[in-house]
């Protein structure tokens, strides 16, 4: 009996080189759009965001939604624009347009202007997703594509790991600007990989570059086959894919988890670093006479490596997310069957992040711990209901409905910001700052059980749709 790894030498393994092109473009997304969160404090005390104190929380919040106000656009535009010119142009240009913007940061010095900034990074940052789900589902059968989906997933946490270790260096090293400046100029550095290595599955077997067996592997899926997905099938509009409850049922779930990544992602920073104030303050006030290093004071962590450590473990769920699926078909599971159960099991996960602002109390580490587990099941759930897509949707649809599914989790963002930032405005007047983040982490925690129930109401199998 062949081995997996004799298996996968006698069939190919260039599908994992894309992969790999796909999870390097995720990486980079995701450190150009993280760096704004590691320094609010510093664009804040820079003025950026005004200079009254009370207002900086709504003033930051409100650029944050200028992302996401473009980014739910963008995600509708994108998805369609991508089935339209294919993956290999609006790829590039996706990413050409969110470096571009992200060096544009470094030229904002108003709330205003970042704000432009701002939407302009989330209009362009919003093809990623599309291009990416497209990627995978043009290059591998479905056995693998929730594994795969769940590599290239992981880029984001990957990017969020590397953006705390460097970003704030650079800022103090060379100023802010060059923060944005650095990260938006890797991007560029991508295209040239992604044109030399990108084709097609056809055109790359035309070319000698792909096997005949991993050609045949890679379209060995017999429903997709009859379902007549080629060049010549006509593109959906978006009226019709809306008719159907499986698009729905993939709107829905990514209106109600999406926003819950990007409050982690906006907001995890201030957190800790608030937590880590409050323990300054109770410990000065209990010890007039300290003149020490204050990040020896007990229960002081440093929060740029906490935030490392949550997103290194956000990176093991996205993998595991993948796996564990691929696991329960191999034992002879129903593919719709095992996506979800698998996915009801990370929706259970995040629950823990219901004690975070308690624990952090105690000690901030486990609130970290919490948060920590949170973010992995997401990761893990969201390497699942993007691979959900291609489930039930023809690869000529794909990007279509990922950019529905996307524009409905940015307009999710849009209202987690808002309330957030109202939220969170109205306890730090009151100096209570921490009941607000409580408030917060039960949404949080409680979002991804109703967005799985509301999924199989709407659709019970993850079955492929007829689209003609």
């Amino acid at each position: 009996m062949n081995s997996p790894a004799s298996l996968s030498a006698q069939i190919g393994r260039y599908r994992w080189t894309i992969c790999a092109l796909v999870f390097f473009a995720t990486t980079i997304n995701y450190l150009d759009r993280n760096v704004l969160g590691l320094l609010k404090e510093t664009l804040s005390d820079h003025g950026v965001f005004g200079a009254d104190k009370g207002d900086r929380e709504l003033n930051y919040s409100t650029v944050v939604i200028c992302f996401q106000v473009a980014y739910a656009v963008g995600m509708l535009a994108a998805g369609r624009f991508i089935d339209w010119v294919g993956t290999k142009a609006g790829y590039a240009y996706s990413l050409i347009g969110w470096s571009v913007a992200a060096i544009g940061h470094a030229f904002g010095h108003t709330t205003a202007t970042f704000g432009f900034w701002r939407a302009a990074l989330g209009f362009s940052e919003a093809g990623n997703f599309p291009a990416a789900n497209k990627t995978i589902a043009e290059w591998f059968p479905k056995k693998e594509r929730a594994y795969a989906t769940g590599l290239y997933n992981s880029g984001a946490n990957v990017g969020a790991i590397v953006a705390p270790l460097v970003v704030p260096g650079i800022a103090a090293t060379w100023g802010w600007e060059w923060a944005f400046v650095l990260t938006g100029v890797v991007g560029l550095l991508w295209l040239a990989f992604w044109y030399s290595l990108y084709a097609s599955p056809s055109s790359k077997l035309q070319s000698g570059h792909l096997k005949q067996a991993e050609y045949d592997y890679i379209h060995s899926d017999r429903d997709e086959q009859a379902e007549g997905s080629g060049p010549a099938a006509p593109r959906m509009s978006g009226a019709k894919l809306l008719g159907f409850r499986q698009t729905w049922a993939f709107v829905i779930g990514k209106f109600l988890t999406d926003p819950i990544w990007w409050f982690y992602l906006f907001w995890l920073p201030a957190f800790l670093a608030g937590e880590n104030a409050r323990k300054v303050s109770a410990h000065l006030a209990a010890h007039p006479g300290f003149a020490g290093d204050t990040s020896t004071i007990p229960g002081v962590i440093s929060w740029p490596f906490a935030v490392a450590v949550v997103y290194t473990v956000a990176t093991a769920g996205s993998i595991f997310g993948g796996w564990l699926p691929k696991q329960f078909m191999s034992g002879g599971m129903d593919p719709s069957r095992a996506r979800k159960l698998a996915m009801f099991l990370f929706a259970l996960a995040p629950l823990s992040v219901l004690l975070a602002s308690r624990l952090g109390q105690i000690n901030t580490w486990l609130a970290v711990a919490t948060i920590a587990v949170a973010c992995s099941a997401h990761q893990a759930w969201s390497a699942n209901i993007f691979t959900t897509v291609s489930d039930m949707f023809p690869k000529r649809a794909v990007a279509s409905v990922t950019g529905l599914g996307g524009m409905a989790g940015a307009v999710g963002g849009i209202l987690i910001a808002r309330v957030a930032g109202r939220l969170l405005q109205h306890f730090a007047a009151q100096d209570h700052i921490e009941l607000g983040y409580g408030i917060m982490f039960a949404i949080c925690g409680s979002a991804y059980v109703v967005a799985w129930v509301i999924m199989h109401v709407l659709a019970p199998r993850f079955s492929q749709v007829r689209l003609d």
